[in-house]
């Protein structure tokens, strides 16, 4: 495995034990279509909520959340789409995409910054 698929993959273990901690469910990771990925899907409540990871090694996750572009934007809300109808769930049902930054430093615990509703529609 490639040091940045390493990389993702423990950014992606990472958020889901803290998503676990703050109370979501996890339903879901690496739901993958032709359109997009999902990398996190989780429940909370009764909102369902999707959750773009990303992932950087160092002290910071800026460059991670800043790395969500337009076109990842579009790819993951088809990805959306097409995961509530794959799952026969109503659009109109509560729902939301969260991104999570992690940062990994070579010493420390990694730092993690969580924007809720982090796409404007």
């Amino acid at each position: 495995m490639a040091n940045t698929n390493r990389t993702g993959a423990a950014g992606e273990r990472i958020a889901r034990e803290y998503l676990r901690a703050k109370g979501y469910a996890i339903l879901t990771s690496n739901w993958s279509t032709t359109v997009g990925e999902l990398d996190i899907v989780a429940r909370r409540d009764d909102l369902l909520v999707f959750v773009e990871v990303k992932t950087r090694r160092g002290l910071s996750t800026e460059s991670a959340l800043e790395s969500v572009t337009a076109a990842k934007h579009e790819r993951t809300l088809k990805a959306v789409y097409q995961y509530l109808h794959d799952h026969d769930i109503d659009s109109d049902s509560p729902w939301r995409i969260d991104v999570i930054g992690v940062a990994i430093a070579a010493q420390g615990p990694p730092r993690i910054d969580h924007v809720e509703d982090a796409f404007d529609w």
